[in-house]
């Protein structure tokens, strides 16, 4: 049995003696955990067909750290430490850690398993209420003790499900990614070899588009698998070698063109804007900043494409007219799977993804670069891309 002297003590007002609240929830283990499992099998519908086993899925472990947290002794720094959950981790998994992953493959969605520890406590001190008559000063202090210790479960438990969560989302992504890119290239060579043949015009049209439509899904599989290296904490992985960013930006502005005949996309090219860089990742920049001023600016004005040597840099500015971007959007424009909040009257961009603008900026950071973008009605909205013509260490950025 879990305790000591410290718990054994009797409250000299208390009619039948008084337990400190570690030793009560060791000498009432079957009446805690048989109202835990009571309320777990309320949270349906995957507890209606789990044991009781199953239900009790390490409650023991998580009341005996309880019991030992609350009579251990604690400093003021560590109470404080502890109150701002910013407790050391452990190098093993705790009970409640294991808790959590157990709940997560049950099925029990976060907020489910969350509610398990506030009916614990719950559970926990309406017993030890019911079972006492008066309470003193060290009862209070093992209270806010006894709180201390389901909070920190509860982060745990918490971290522990969210971290597994994200990381299924991106697995999944990238196993999906990698599974479609064989069909999606299957499909486009097919259409591009039904081109060579004798095709009527309708059918090469049809083609055409099929071949079109298959190119853009390469692409955003292109941009999924992206991500999710860089969310996996690899960030973007660059080639370096000796490149002209001018002869980058004329091919995608050309390329552009074509695709968008109606639009007005003019390029400025200064002197000087050789160097190193990843010619791939170079050319994403340019085709994501540019798409963006494409579907964002208003249709009747330009897309200015400025490409500026300078001393240990070239710089990439883009520019449109168009709604601005608000300012409370502008700190996560570069975020995955955000976009700025169309208004009424424009639901351009309503079937992005919203990976473009992240796909940037990664690239631009992993060439040890900055991204930034200004936004406003009256100059328009502005992003501007710096790219080192050194071979500095990179600044990845982990999202």
């Amino acid at each position: 049995m879990l305790g000591g002297d410290k718990t054994q003590s009797t409250h000299p007002h208390a009619k039948g003696g008084h337990k400190r609240l570690p030793a009560f929830i060791s000498e009432n283990i079957e009446p805690i955990v048989g109202e835990w499992e009571d309320f777990a099998r309320t949270l349906k519908p995957h507890s209606a067909h789990m044991t009781s086993l199953a239900l009790r899925d390490h409650i023991h472990q998580i009341l005996a750290f309880i019991v030992l947290d609350i009579k251990s002794d604690q400093t003021p720094k560590e109470e404080t430490i502890k109150s701002r959950g910013q407790k050391a981790e452990l190098e093993t998994t705790s009970a409640a850690e294991t808790h959590a992953a157990l709940r997560l493959t049950g099925g029990f969605d976060i907020a489910q398993m969350t509610s398990e520890y506030r009916a614990l406590r719950a559970s926990i001190i309406k017993l030890w209420i019911r079972s006492n008559v008066l309470f003193d000063e060290e009862d209070f202090a093992e209270i806010i003790r006894f709180n201390e210790s389901i909070d920190q479960a509860l982060i745990e438990s918490v971290a522990y499900y969210t971290r597994e969560v994200l990381y299924s989302k991106d697995l999944f992504a990238g196993i999906l990614g990698h599974d479609l890119r064989s069909p999606v290239q299957a499909i486009v060579l097919l259409s591009e070899l039904m081109l060579l043949g004798g095709l009527t015009d309708r059918q090469k049209m049809l083609t055409e588009n099929i071949s079109e439509a298959s190119k853009r899904i390469s692409l955003l599989i292109d941009n999924l698998l992206d991500v999710t290296r860089a969310r996996f904490g690899a960030g973007f992985s660059i080639s370096r070698a000796p490149m002209d960013m001018g002869f980058v930006g004329n091919q995608i502005v050309d390329e552009l063109r074509i695709l968008h005949p109606s639009r007005t996309i003019i390029l400025v090219v200064s002197e000087d804007v050789a160097g190193e860089w990843d010619k791939v990742r170079v050319g994403q920049v340019f085709s994501n900043l540019i798409g963006n001023a494409i579907q964002y600016g208003f249709k009747g004005t330009p897309i200015e494409v400025t490409i500026k040597g300078e001393a240990k840099s070239v710089t990439l500015t883009v520019h449109n007219k168009g709604t601005p971007i608000a300012q409370e959007n502008i700190g996560t424009i570069f975020d995955p799977l955000t976009r700025a909040r169309p208004d009424e009257k424009n639901e351009r961009g309503s079937r992005n993804l919203g990976l473009g603008l992240f796909i940037a900026r990664e690239a631009v950071q992993a060439h040890g670069g900055t991204i930034q973008v200004s936004s406003s009605e009256e100059k328009g909205t502005t992003f501007t891309a710096q790219f080192p013509r050194s071979r500095a260490a990179p600044v990845l950025h982990i999202a």
